[in-house]
């Protein structure tokens, strides 16, 4: 990641607005759904969220590691189950209001923990981790192979990397931008599910898991752009992260997935535990 990647996720973040909102609307806290607009800005949302930690087991692996956490809505729902949840992403205002809102929230601060750092050089000692979690964090990342070998540095032997990811799509060539996690091709650095598994063997990964999940996230995805539509604008919505551009990003994402411009996939990898 760079600082203009950085720069394209806080060029229309409100955060102050975003504070004064969930007070003026939830002022006892606001729920992890009420949240989810704001938070889950993956595709699928909550219930996405829910399959990927699903995969985990607190009892098995209590300590997690989010790479590239954003707002904390994952954070937040793992928590919730009985993880021990640390978040690191590279964009410092993220990591603020991702703070604030598990405070406002009344999360279990105890189990959460914010690091701002970049994803090829954990400020992590070996074996940190029981489990990592890549969700819509690794389309941004160039050095994909580096990226994984750290992953695979901070995990202990026999610990399990989850991604719920995008990845390129047969017709790649067709992919319409503004998108979320890049206005212009320069930041979009996406894999092809073959090339993903691949990357993952290569970095000493064993893969349990994979799911093509492509016609679930279409289905998600249409029923989303209908609600941002609506005339009943509802409480907090993504266009407090990312500005009126939002909207067309919205369909900018139904566009690619019908064209099979992109496809979203859930894997897990365990590394070998000697």
């Amino acid at each position: 990641m760079t600082p203009s990647l950085a720069a394209h996720y806080q060029q229309g973040l409100r955060d102050a607005e975003v504070l004064a909102q969930i007070q003026r609307h939830y002022p006892a806290g606001p729920t992890l759904h009420q949240l989810a607009p704001l938070d889950q800005l993956h595709i699928g949302g909550v219930t996405a969220s829910a399959r990927l930690l699903a995969l985990l087991d607190p009892a098995l692996h209590p300590r997690v590691l989010d790479i590239g956490a954003g707002l904390g809505g994952l954070m937040r729902q793992g928590s919730a189950l009985g993880f021990h949840m640390t978040g690191l992403d590279i964009t410092q205002r993220f990591n603020a209001l991702n703070k604030t809102l598990s405070t406002l929230a009344s999360s279990q601060s105890a189990s959460l923990n914010w690091v701002t750092g970049d994803a090829c050089a954990l400020p992590f000692v070996d074996n940190s981790f029981d489990a990592l979690v890549f969700q819509h964090s690794l389309l941004n990342m160039p050095n994909i192979n580096q990226v994984l070998t750290e992953s695979y540095r901070v995990l202990r032997p026999g610990g399990h990397l989850v991604m719920h990811e995008v990845v390129r799509g047969q017709n790649a060539e067709a992919l319409r931008y503004p998108i979320p996690w890049a206005a212009t091709p320069v930041h979009s650095c996406l894999l092809s599910h073959e090339a993903l598994i691949e990357q993952l063997s290569c970095c000493g990964f064993i893969v349990e898991h994979n799911v093509d999940w492509s016609d679930r996230a279409l289905e998600w995805r249409e029923r989303q752009r209908i609600k941002e539509q609506t005339t009943q604008a509802s409480a907090l919505s993504p266009q407090w992260i990312f500005g009126e551009r939002f909207m067309e990003m919205g369909r900018n994402l139904v566009f690619n997935l019908q064209n099979h411009a992109i496809n979203l996939v859930e894997v897990k990898a365990s590394c070998y535990a000697g």
